[in-house]
């Protein structure tokens, strides 16, 4: 059976829209329609003379072949995270889809920059290993029936410092021997979120898991509601468990209820190995986050990863963040002169030293990256510019113009607004540690993590990264960077080679917490919460 013409032209995948503009274009007359001829041969040469011809011949196979190499045409597509896909659409990309998820396994050549960026650290061997010592154990047996001293805590600030906060009184309970009483949420100040623990936290889950620590309740028993509670509201810094014995023990064995305000920080970041472990146990265990926030976190995973691997950015540009550190924006004088202003009406916020100039504190690494910093690092980096970017933070001060040097190096730049359907995030609308625990379920499984600047949400996505599985994580080396990103004689290729240099030691290998000690765990939960030694290693069923 001979195959017409047009049978020959069907199994090339294109989009109908082109093959019905040339059906129905005078293109298609003249491949298509050949003139009558009594030999096959004469036709071909026929047409071949006309100069038309070859024009065509040229644009037809140029585009077949551009498809054939997997041309990325998705920058032509609307800035949107839905697309309007249609099954020819799905047919050009689907390869190069498929290439940007096996970046991520390392099924790309060694020499490929892109593979390298997603490449992900090997973890030096270390898993989760809570093997609490036997005094522990036994001593829980009688900690756990606790029924005559109570302590109760309030616990302020987002949702990162709430998180510390809870964890810190985990540990205080244990150490007094106490039953600890859900964890009371002021209202934020900031932010007027009336969130309580059970809004943000599966509290099921989380006394359930700690039952063989901590005998938790969910409110005082009649027994002790005419208590007086003994109140603390200045606890001293980096205290350790004698001091919390010694301060607390006699008075709440007496009056049977401790009240806790102002934890934020207190408690020493140097304990014994057993609480430690705690610690870990209440931050990537106890603390999981209610079901509607996995819900709606988990898919805005899926829709970040149906298309390939992603970066998290955790972006503190904020405009409390610059008035607090001492830093400016970088965006226009104009812009500046608000910074300042609002720094001399409230001086209290500072929170840096103020006897250093802004100029002298970017360069000692003391002030977020701006939008630029971070395009002009991702880059030297070799971050792809197809790369899908998440970013977590508050709304930037400047809007979206301080995103902009971003947003033009890396067009596919998504927060949670943008990949949520309508009416998605209407149930945590002005509730901030609600959507804070959305993005922050998305940068914790993010295949490439890197924080702007410090702070508690990035040291705790840090050590929940390196705990769950050692996933790439980029600590801005700002100090010794920065002097490069003011050199203008520097040539990009100069430029990219110092700076992937400067930051080969901080790509996401375990940074083992006891060669600096102070370090708070939850960052670095290495060594005391995880272990090489396969014949130790006690893994916690969730």
């Amino acid at each position: 059976m001979v195959k017409s013409k047009n049978d020959k032209l069907s199994y090339i995948s294109v989009p109908s829209q082109i093959i019905h503009s040339l059906s129905s274009s005078s293109l298609h007359n003249l491949l298509l329609s050949p003139k009558k001829s009594s030999k096959p041969y004469n036709r071909f040469f026929s047409t071949a003379k006309n100069p038309r011809f070859f024009f065509v011949f040229l644009f037809i196979f140029s585009f077949l072949g551009m498809l054939k190499l997997g041309l990325n045409l998705e920058p032509i597509l609307p800035f949107s995270p839905y697309p309007c896909w249609t099954p020819q659409t799905q047919l050009i990309l689907s390869s190069d889809h498929q290439r940007l998820a096996s970046l991520g396994q390392g099924k790309i050549g060694t020499g490929d920059m892109e593979n390298e960026f997603w490449k992900q650290p090997n973890g030096l061997g270390y898993r989760p290993c809570l093997d609490f010592s036997q005094e522990y154990r036994k001593s829980s047996e009688v900690v756990t029936r606790e029924r005559t001293k109570y302590l109760m805590v309030v616990v302020s600030g987002g949702l990162n410092q709430q998180r510390n906060q809870i964890v810190d009184a985990v540990v205080i309970a244990r150490i007094l021997g106490a039953a600890l009483v859900v964890p009371i949420l002021q209202v934020n100040v900031i932010w007027g979120d009336e969130s309580e623990f059970s809004d943000i936290f599966d509290l099921e889950h989380f006394k359930k898991t700690l039952a063989d620590d901590v005998h938790i309740v969910s409110s005082l028993p009649s027994t002790h509601l005419m208590s007086r509670p003994v109140e603390e509201k200045r606890t001293p810094l980096h205290v350790g468990a004698q001091w919390i014995r010694a301060r607390y023990q006699k008075r709440l064995n007496r009056e049977g209820v401790l009240l806790l305000r102002g934890l934020d920080s207190r408690l020493s970041k140097d304990l014994s190995s057993d609480l430690q472990k705690l610690r870990c146990k209440v931050a990537f265990h106890a603390l999981r986050f209610a079901s509607p926030i996995l819900e709606l976190g988990n898919k805005l995973v899926e829709r970040m990863r149906g298309k390939g691997p992603y970066i998290a950015l955790h972006l503190r540009m904020e405009k409390d963040v610059w008035v607090r550190t001492g830093c400016l924006p970088g965006l226009s004088s104009e812009y500046d002169e608000i910074i300042n202003k609002e720094r001399k009406l409230r001086p209290e916020l500072l929170t840096a030293r103020s006897n250093m100039t802004y100029h002298d504190r970017k360069l000692a690494g003391l002030c977020p990256l701006n939008a630029l910093d971070v395009a002009r690092l991702l880059k030297a980096l070799g971050a792809p510019r197809n790369a899908r970017i998440y970013w977590a933070g508050g709304s930037p001060f400047g809007g979206e113009e301080a995103l902009l040097p971003l947003t033009k190096e890396f067009p596919y730049f998504y927060n949670k607004d943008k990949l949520s359907l309508p009416g998605e995030l209407v149930p945590f609308a002005k509730k901030a540690s609600l959507l804070a625990a959305i993005d922050y379920i998305v940068a914790e499984n993010s295949d490439v993590f890197m924080p702007s600047h410090g702070g508690n949400m990035g040291h705790a996505v840090q050590g929940h990264r390196a705990y769950a599985g050692h996933k790439k994580h980029i600590t801005p080396n700002k100090r010794e960077m920065l002097p490069f990103f003011l050199n203008s004689s520097l040539s990009e290729p100069d430029f990219n080679r110092i700076i992937k240099g400067l930051h080969q030691g901080s790509l996401g290998q375990p940074d083992i917490r006891t060669n600096k000690p102070g370090r708070d765990i939850i960052a670095y939960p290495v060594p005391e919460c995880m272990c090489n030694d396969s014949k130790t290693r006690t893994q916690l069923q969730e």
